[in-house]
């Protein structure tokens, strides 16, 4: 039973973001948990529903928005967490609460020109690459503040914090170090910044050793995907 198996998958996960939390001191509500469910059907959705959750993630719109409009009587806060574009931002707009990836000023500016006509209010992360490399998404950590300051004064939206991903190659622990200390940084500029969205199925533990608020996790709890089709 696909139930079943995603139930087990739930508990799993739950037991390593609790142990994770113990393991540094925090508490288990200071974390919370955001599937991932790119590639699943709206089904799977429903079934992590009506166990609990209640934060789910897409990152590529043409597959996203069908899906959360076929399950919008759900209590559920949408995130976008994908690389978006600025073509795509009218229809993100329109059913995600909260957006990772804003990572330059005219991204900033699309998102909530598109807000204010629709009449939202958006969510919005500054994600920021921490190999200092923009070409897999995000912007330099020296430009963080400045994109951030952009995103508080912007109608429609609101700054909720940073996200980031461990870059490949480098042990997840020293990434989210650094992205610890920005954060702090955000937070002095930002006080209600406070979200950290930060760690994936291989290495939440590390983010959350470093002050991670939100764990992006698909695989663990879902099983290995399925390639996505146009």
């Amino acid at each position: 039973m696909r139930r079943d198996e995603i139930a087990a998958g739930l508990a799993e996960v739950d037991a390593r973001i609790a142990t994770a939390c113990h393991a540094v001191g925090r508490d288990r509500g200071e974390v919370t948990l955001i599937a991932v469910t790119k590639t699943r059907p709206a089904e799977d959705v429903r079934i992590l529903s009506d166990l609990g959750v209640r934060d789910v993630a897409e990152n590529r719109d043409q597959e996203a928005a069908p899906k959360a409009g076929e399950l919008a009587g759900l209590p559920l806060t949408w995130h976008f967490v994908g690389q978006l574009q600025t073509n795509k931002v009218r229809s993100v707009v329109g059913y995600a609460d909260v957006i990772h990836s804003v990572d330059r000023v005219r991204l900033v500016e699309a998102i909530s020109r598109e807000a204010v006509r629709q009449g939202r209010r958006v969510g919005c992360l500054v994600q920021v690459a921490l190999d200092d490399d923009p070409a897999r998404g995000g912007c330099r950590p020296a430009d963080l503040l400045e994109l951030a300051d952009e995103v508080a004064l912007a109608e429609g939206v609101w700054l909720g914090g940073i996200m980031a991903v461990a870059p490949l190659g480098e042990e997840p622990a020293k990434a989210f170090a650094r992205l610890r200390d920005l954060a702090v940084r955000l937070e002095e500029q930002h006080p209600r910044a406070t979200m950290i969205s930060a760690g994936m199925s291989e290495d939440l533990t590390e983010a959350i050793a470093y002050g991670a608020t939100h764990v992006r996790v698909g695989t663990a709890l879902l099983g290995r995907r399925k390639p996505f089709v146009r």
